[in-house]
């Protein structure tokens, strides 16, 4: 009697030890990994100018690698420690092609994410593509990061500039109806991607809103003094500023210099704080541009769960950067959907998993975004968000509009 008692235990316990250990080698099976991942580490990569004329941005690089020190602190993403590279490019293709090459192919990164500028960008595009490395949630909205058919591995993390120049567009027909235009735009694809569709929107109302000037100027250029002394004198009752970094400032703070008062309307990725900051809050008072994130370093959004986590970080890591700089809020609010995703991946730490996740994310909110704006992203349309908020400056913080628009 015993010894069959003794046996069927045995048996059964031995059916055990098996069934835990084929479930042990399933679980070990479905441990995935490409170049830059392992059981403990997780490669990250990007290009910014840390330097150069746009170095303003430098910061995001910064608060990137402080938000993932964070995150290494408390445990990492599922057990794993984050290793961040963030490489100066200068803002220059050359250089971003030279910093990328690197992180690919001696780094060796799982993937690339919040690298910055349209042409740097664009002058990686094939290359990652065709070694199928992910260029995620870029700090550009140039139209060409949305074809999913022909380069599967590229998303753009700010608004689409068409989506956001035919949202202005549609504002100005509606408030001035007989607007006279005066565009200033960078001399490249980010500021063409800007000009071509607010004109087209312009010509398709059919009703007598025209651009009457335009000027364009180069990032290397010193000032753009001789642009605005020409766009002022156009007559113009409306300023499409479509600029960035230090021409942004300067563009504005010319224009209050010359006495020229039209509508202002700003490209959304050159509204930060440090950059109104630059121009003068007086001079930016009454500018209309898309809005899509909350602030940092005003009284509206000081009780805000995710400002109040921002500012933990930036007090404790970041001690140089201002408390009203958005640029590094949205630093903050990029490397936190960067966690998302790869948190979404789990042991499956491929390069092809890592875009399943980020193809992904609709109906997920970063935290620096507005309530009402989540991004939007499929794996058919790489759109990162279709709703956004039309706003104006008030001199200290933007009056937002009372519910987002659409295109």
């Amino acid at each position: 009697m015993s010894r069959k008692v003794n046996r069927r235990a045995f048996m059964t316990a031995a059916a055990a030890t098996a069934a835990f250990a084929g479930s042990t080698r399933r679980l070990w099976a479905e441990k995935r990994y490409d170049s830059g991942a392992s059981d403990t580490e997780i490669k990250l990569g990007q290009t910014i100018p840390h330097s150069g004329p746009g170095s303003l941005y430098g910061v995001l690089g910064r608060t990137g690698a402080a938000y993932f020190d964070m995150i290494n602190a408390q445990g990492g993403i599922n057990g794993r420690k984050i290793t961040f590279f963030t490489l100066d490019d200068s803002y220059s293709a050359p250089k971003c092609v030279e910093a990328t090459r690197r992180l690919v192919e001696q780094e060796e990164v799982l993937a690339l994410f919040g690298s910055l500028g349209t042409a740097p960008q664009t002058a990686v595009h094939k290359y990652l593509n065709s070694h199928g490395v992910p260029q995620l949630l870029l700090n550009t909205g140039a139209s060409k990061w949305n074809d999913p058919k022909t380069y599967k591995w590229t998303t753009a993390g700010l608004p689409l500039y068409p989506t956001e120049a035919r949202i202005l567009a549609h504002h100005v027909i509606s408030v001035k109806p007989e607007a006279k235009v005066a565009i200033l735009y960078q001399n490249d694809d980010f500021g063409r991607d800007f000009l071509i569709p607010f004109k087209k929107v312009l010509e398709e109302a059919g009703g007598k809103a025209k651009v009457v000037a335009e000027a364009t100027y180069d990032l290397t250029d010193p000032t753009i003094d001789s642009q605005m002394i020409n766009l002022a004198k156009s007559g113009a009752d409306v300023f499409y500023n479509i600029s960035t970094g230090k021409a942004s400032s300067q563009s504005i703070r010319k224009a209050a210099e010359l006495g020229w008062k039209p509508l202002q309307l700003l490209s959304a990725g050159s509204t930060g704080r440090s950059i109104l900051s630059a121009a003068g809050f007086d001079n930016a008072t009454g500018i209309v541009a898309i809005r899509y994130a909350k602030d940092v370093g005003v009284p509206r959004w000081e009780k805000d769960p995710d400002v109040m986590a921002f500012e933990a970080l930036r007090q404790k890591s970041l001690s140089g950067v201002d408390p009203d700089n958005t640029i590094a809020f949205a630093g903050y609010g990029q490397a936190a959907t960067m966690v998302e995703i790869l948190r979404r991946c789990g042991d499956d730490l491929t390069r092809a998993n890592v875009m399943q996740q980020a193809t992904t994310l609709k109906g997920f909110r970063p935290p620096h975004f507005l309530d009402g704006v989540t991004l939007s992203y499929t794996p058919d349309d790489y759109t990162p968000m279709k709703t956004l908020y039309v706003s104006v400056f008030n001199g200290k913080d933007w009056d937002i509009g009372e519910a987002p628009v659409s295109e």
